[in-house]
């Protein structure tokens, strides 16, 4: 099944504005050896952003990474050998950078692969656990992040999950809202 990358605007505090500056979205195999090649067009496309601090786009190089590797890990999108993952990067408010990823839908081995934070872990569980920190770290790193389906439809459920993160900074500059090249 093919990822529809639409974005419905119902709920308008996750909506870019329509003269918001977005950029292509970017459309990758559901493989976890393409992690490199999506972190490295995130820095690409972070690096013509003005002001914006180094720190803060390793921050989000970061967080893409657990997400995609999410999305490859939970959802269709790597279970399936044309799998697909979407990236994409807009300017939603001023200052303020949102990256999604839109996976291609739910397994068909599991009944709900909706992105949520571990269970409670006593220490020792926490430090033999080779997985179940990206959510904790996109929590922390992210001013804000969230999910939701592609389409809110109840017959679409399964369809697909976008999983967004929005990282806010009073150095990043928007002049004009065309603070990024490349952005439409």
């Amino acid at each position: 099944m093919a990822i529809v990358p639409h974005t419905p605007a119902l709920d308008h505090t996750n909506s870019p504005p329509e003269n918001a500056p977005r950029w292509d979205c970017r459309v990758y195999p559901g493989q976890l050896s393409q992690t490199s090649r999506v972190r490295t067009d995130l820095t690409v496309d972070l690096d013509r952003m003005t002001n914006l601090p180094v720190e803060a786009r390793e921050e989000m190089v970061l967080c893409l990474s657990e997400m995609f590797a999410n999305a490859c890990e939970h959802s269709r999108s790597g279970q399936d050998p044309d799998g697909r993952v979407v990236r994409t990067l807009d300017l939603p408010r001023p200052r303020t950078v949102r990256i999604s990823i839109i996976d291609d839908g739910t397994r068909t081995n599991t009944s709900d692969s909706s992105p949520r934070v571990p269970r409670r872990r006593t220490r020792s569980e926490w430090d033999q656990a080779e997985r179940g920190r990206g959510l904790l770290l996109l929590g922390h790193l992210a001013t804000r992040w969230g999910f939701r389906p592609v389409l809110d439809f109840p017959f679409c459920a399964g369809l697909g999950t976008v999983i967004w993160a929005e990282f806010t900074h009073p150095a990043l500059t928007a002049a004009g809202g065309n603070s990024c090249g490349g952005v439409r």
